[in-house]
């Protein structure tokens, strides 16, 4: 029978060991081992029926057994020492707290309060609020600033059934289903008023209805992550499930789930300011395009509580603002139709000082190529954020020709879009063996330590190598698991399961492959040549083993299809002990994957990843990369650190380039991969896999660290933010009334403004390094001002089409006006490089509150 009913009846821990509650919620415990033994230490075996989760854990117990908990001595020490290694982590001082100080107007010039929003978060298994890499990378970002001590503070929305779990049929075809999860249940607190009633949040919708959520907040560390929920009473049906899924549902539920994330989320911030007095944040990050609305309600905070304009809000918002894209292709981008946001930004449900027609210009897709009926979540994300940036260097370059029409007049190369490579949280994904083997030798497991990574060579051949062997075993016992209860869900019985126990094996080379299933990373790129794969997989004297994961999204049948032929390949009696597909890729089944294997493989069509970070992973555990030169691995590859599979960049036909791609890919495998792991000339290790290994350490080990990236992120783009966020709010926000008068000043006057002749004077027919070139400008600038602009002059190297590269630009000083606004500026070059050289001359705007000349797309060439 179905209860009518449900709820969660909470754990009263005795006094002496009430700490343990305390360790629990605080996810800091899904990356400190310590805590986590702690747990474990209760009981191993309920320990692992709950998942290793410590909620879990003492839900299970009974009032009997805690209260015998509290009455042992020493177990009640242990808890007193973790809850005061807790307590440390979070009061002292970190990075951040030190390194801020240090710098020009110590912490008193430096962000007090960042919001990060992302649409989700993967942290840990116990909290399934992700989907895949940008959740990961969410995740990351803020275990990482709670590391660092960086005072971000998240923003997110808490799924009631997350993202889905994923199991197969007989047929090998993708099943989701949709646990409930009880937040009861998991490591969250529920936001409350003082008199205990819940908090809530408003976002006004069409038709006057209105969408009510809670806020549930989850403890990461040092950070707190606060998930807004609309199953709640007061809202309708449609509303209450509006937060079911992550990414479910239609356009307008996507576009719903969107307000509440932006709108609703900046009210959420403030409704945590108001119960903690935590400061209101000083920079707004936005984790893609999702939480972008996030702008127009500051904007609208801006008008009806600071008495700015529109114009003057908008500049105040950028300049507090960062923007991060990750996806390299248009089609990833939210899209909704003008229509829907008149409806759900006008008439009676217009946002205080946000005219509707300015709102939709912000999404406009006003460049060649764009459509003037759709809003572009991504185009408003750039304009509404004075910063932003790809995740990798490849993807800066791929970002900056995709928005390159919103900056016309300028090269991609000057579009405003940095890169900041991702990282990954080693306490999160190395291995505890692999810890433990630093500990014994390196004397310390500390990976922010200057010499960490050079100390690799200390550690003998012969324990790296067991160490590795060690996690190829535990990957192979976690794989023979899951193979079972995979085969028992499609229907198998336990006695036709004996094969599974001779399922993959510890001592041979073992490649994994798992990530989402969309076309472009091409799952089924290694099965193009099936008969040669088996022959890889079944040599009787250097074989390869594949294990295999991925999830395709429910609405996509050619991903499901993809997964069905890996399945169906890897079903076969003759190789199913040599290649696994494994469902449900998740956090949890990671932590083995990456430790375990040999080789992270990695195939998308070159450039479609914008980062990827699971080879990241794998690497810090001590594997090589065998992937196609994209994302993190174009920047990073030495030739000595794994492996770069050629491309046939340039070839149309699909079918051709993946044959072409697969055929370097089986090459690659058996000529060097394969050779090399197997080579063991002294009989016992072999020496150059292992000095593979140590070299990927050594050298890629402190640049994937997400510290390095949180550092960058803090120092490049937070701070920057921070300060023009402050300038614009100078006494009764005179920096971004100046900034908006500027900007429509220019922008009125910017026709008149034209390069009416340049002169140059000072070099011989020959000229050689170190001659002077003087330049000399005359420019109309109309009704402006020489101080409105900056009179460039740009050189380069010139290509026989006269093209300039590798580009300089000067200032050229105002010396002369004119009559009927003409001016002249001139400026002196010292030649620095040889061979073929050219130069231009062009005016671009310039205000102390732009942070670049391309900034407001405007530029004038001679």
């Amino acid at each position: 029978m179905k209860a009518i009913r449900r709820f969660n009846v909470r754990t009263v821990l005795p006094e002496r060991i009430s700490a343990l509650g305390d360790l629990a919620m605080n996810l800091r415990w899904s990356w400190h081992p310590q805590t986590r033994d702690l747990f474990q230490s209760i009981d191993p075996q309920r320990w692992e029926a709950v998942r290793r989760e410590p909620s879990g854990l003492l839900s299970a117990l009974s009032a009997d057994e805690l209260q015998g908990l509290a009455a042992d001595d020493a177990f009640v020490d242990r808890v007193d020492q973790a809850a005061a290694g807790l307590r440390r982590y979070l009061e002292r001082p970190r990075w951040y707290q030190q390194w801020s100080q240090q710098q020009e107007g110590g912490a008193d010039a430096h962000p007090r309060s960042i919001a990060y929003f992302s649409p989700e978060y993967g942290i840990t298994a116990a909290l399934p609020q992700y989907s895949g890499g940008l959740g990961i990378l969410a995740g990351d970002h803020l275990k990482t600033a709670s590391d660092l001590g960086v005072p971000i503070v998240g923003v997110g929305l808490f799924y009631k059934t997350g993202y889905f779990k994923q199991s197969l049929d007989a047929a090998g075809w993708q099943q989701e289903t949709y646990p409930v999860l009880d937040p009861d249940d998991l490591p969250l607190s529920l936001l409350r008023e003082q008199d205990g009633s819940p908090c809530a949040v408003t976002v006004e919708l069409p038709a006057g209805r209105v969408l009510h959520a809670h806020v549930w907040k989850a403890e990461v560390g040092r950070v707190p992550l606060l998930l807004l929920d609309s199953d709640v009473p007061q809202n309708d049906d449609a509303a209450r499930d509006l937060t079911h899924r992550l990414y479910g549902g239609g356009g307008e539920q996507r576009l719903q789930q969107e307000l509440l994330l932006g709108i609703g989320g900046v009210r959420a911030l403030r409704l945590w300011s108001r119960l903690t007095g935590a400061p209101d944040p000083d920079v707004y990050h936005t984790n893609e395009g999702h939480a972008g609305f996030l702008g127009i309600e500051r904007i609208s905070e801006l008008v009806t509580g600071h008495g700015l304009t529109f114009d003057e809000a908008v500049q105040a918002v950028r300049a507090a603002t960062v923007f991060t894209t990750h996806t390299p292709v248009p089609a990833g981008i939210d899209r909704f139709g003008k229509d829907q946001i008149e409806l759900y930004f006008g008439g009676h449900n217009a946002l205080p000082g946000v005219p509707v027609d300015q709102l939709v210009a912000l999404g406009a897709e006003t460049y060649p190529g764009g459509q003037l009926d759709v809003f572009n979540m991504a185009v408003m994300g750039l304009r509404l954020a004075q910063r932003a940036n790809g995740v990798s260097k490849l993807h800066g370059v791929v970002s900056r020709e995709m928005f390159d029409g919103l900056w016309p007049g300028f090269d991609d190369v000057e579009v405003p879009i940095t890169s900041i490579t991702n990282g990954v949280h080693a306490p999160t994904w190395v291995d505890r063996l692999v810890y433990d083997l630093a500990e014994r030798h390196l004397g310390s497991t500390d990976l922010e330590r200057d010499d960490a990574w050079e100390s690799i060579d200390q550690i003998p051949a012969e324990d790296l190598w067991a160490t590795k062997r060690e996690l190829r075993n535990q990957l192979v016992t976690e794989a023979r698991r899951r193979v079972r209860s995979s085969w028992l869900k499609r229907g198998s019985t336990a006695a036709e399961l004996s094969w599974v126990d001779e399922v993959l094996d510890p001592d041979v080379l073992t490649i994994g492959f798992a990530r989402r299933v969309p076309t472009y990373k091409r799952l089924t790129l290694m099965l193009r040549d099936p008969d040669r794969l088996k022959k890889l997989l079944l040599d009787p004297e250097r074989p390869i083993q594949l294990v295999i994961a991925g999830k395709a999204h429910p609405a996509d049948e050619t991903g499901k299809k993809l997964i069905q032929q890996m399945v169906q390949f890897a079903d076969d009696p003759e190789i199913r002990h040599r290649i696994v597909f494994l469902p449900n890729y998740d956090i949890a089944m990671a932590q083995y994957l990456y430790p375990g294997c040999d080789v992270w493989l990695n195939n998308p069509l070159r450039p479609f990843e914008a980062c990827g970070t699971s080879g990241m992973k794998a690497a810090l555990n001590g594997a090589l990369n065998l992937s196609i030169l994209d994302g993190w691995w174009d920047e990073w590859y030495d030739g000595e650190n794994g492996w770069a599979i050629p491309t046939a960049d340039g070839v149309e036909d699909a079918d051709r380039r993946d044959d072409i791609e697969a055929a370097a890919l089986y090459d690659l495998i058996e000529g060097q991969v394969v050779p090399r792991f197997y080579d063991v000339a002294d009989g016992k290790l072999p020496a150059r896999w292992l000095s593979m290994i140590r070299h990927t350490l050594n050298t890629l080990g402190p640049k994937v660290l997400a510290s390095r990236m949180v550092r960058e992120y803090t120092e490049r783009l937070y701070v920057p933010a921070a300060r023009a966020g402050w300038a614009m709010e100078r006494p009764g926000w005179a920096g971004a009334k100046e900034l908006a008068a500027y900007t429509t000043r220019v922008r009125d006057g910017w026709s008149a403004v034209h390069v009416d002749h340049v002169e140059s004077q000072g070099l011989s027919d020959s000229p050689q390094i170190g001659d002077r070139l003087h330049v000399l400008a005359y420019v109309s600038l109309g009704d402006l001002s020489p101080d409105d602009v900056e009179v460039q002059f740009v050189h380069g190297r010139a290509n026989e089409l006269d093209q300039l590269s590798d580009v300089e630009c000067v200032p050229l000083a105002h010396c002369e006006a004119y009559e009927a606004g003409r001016h002249r500026f001139e400026g002196d070059l010292a030649l620095s490089r040889t061979g073929p050289f050219g130069y231009t001359v062009r005016v671009v705007p310039r205000h102390a509150g732009l942070a670049h000349a391309s900034e407001l797309g405007l530029v004038v060439n001679a």
